[in-house]
């Protein structure tokens, strides 16, 4: 795993902010009113967030693990994964600029499992600690999105577990200060991360490195 697989994983989540809070926002929003009075609100709201990003860093280490093992048991696994990772990043680039958006059939797979998932999270409300809302958060960390699948591809190439995890973490850092900025009503953090100019920049950005990695995995396999 190389530095631009840990910036490619923090731009795929900064450049899906605008996904991120059509997905998770409303969740952010609505679980204010769970939020005992008199506290500090922005405590609760990190809790959540962090709460789903470690739900990221957990499935990002197994599908690294399996990418490991894969790569252990068959020499061809690895430029296979890697090129696979990087076909499901040019995606990401193209659907995060809304030039095709077939990522979004990706959600399916995970409504079903979803469906026994999300009825954990009614155990931790209302909040009566920050723990409440962490765990709360660590159940909507689930919640199907294809930008997260996306995501998990590729780390499954990264090499091992921790690997695996890294990725997820720097996706998750990613997608941070949009679902905060929604959460504690950040207005101009909000239409900073989400303006179209932006989205279109960091779309360009992973376009241009899934080229690049898919140059050089060509050239290393040729």
């Amino acid at each position: 795993m190389t530095n631009l697989d840990i910036l490619s994983a923090f731009l795929i989540g900064l450049a899906g902010t605008v996904h991120c809070v059509g997905m998770c926002g409303g969740v952010a929003m609505a679980f204010s009113t769970a939020i005992p009075k008199s506290t500090n609100r922005t405590y609760y709201h990190l809790a959540y967030n962090f709460g789903r990003i470690s739900s990221y860093v957990i499935a990002g280490t197994a599908v690294g693990y399996l990418g490991s093992l894969g790569e252990a048991r068959l020499n061809i696994a690895f430029p296979i994964l890697s090129f696979i990772s990087a076909l499901f990043l040019l995606m990401m680039g193209l659907y995060i600029g809304q030039w095709w958006m077939g990522l979004s059939r990706l959600e399916a797979i995970g409504k079903y499992l979803w469906r026994y998932i999300s009825p954990l999270s009614k155990r931790f409300l209302p909040f009566r600690t920050v723990f409440h809302a962490y765990f709360y958060g660590g159940v909507w960390g689930w919640l199907p999105c294809g930008l997260v699948y996306s995501a998990l591809v590729w780390s499954m190439s990264s090499g091992g577990a921790q690997q695996g995890a890294l990725v997820m973490l720097f996706f998750g850092l990613g997608t941070l200060p949009a679902l905060l900025a929604t959460g504690i009503g950040s207005d101009l953090i909000k239409s900073l991360l989400t303006n179209s100019l932006t989205r279109k920049i960091l779309s360009f950005s992973l376009i241009f490195s899934s080229l690049y990695l898919l140059f050089n995995i060509i050239k290393r396999t040729t």
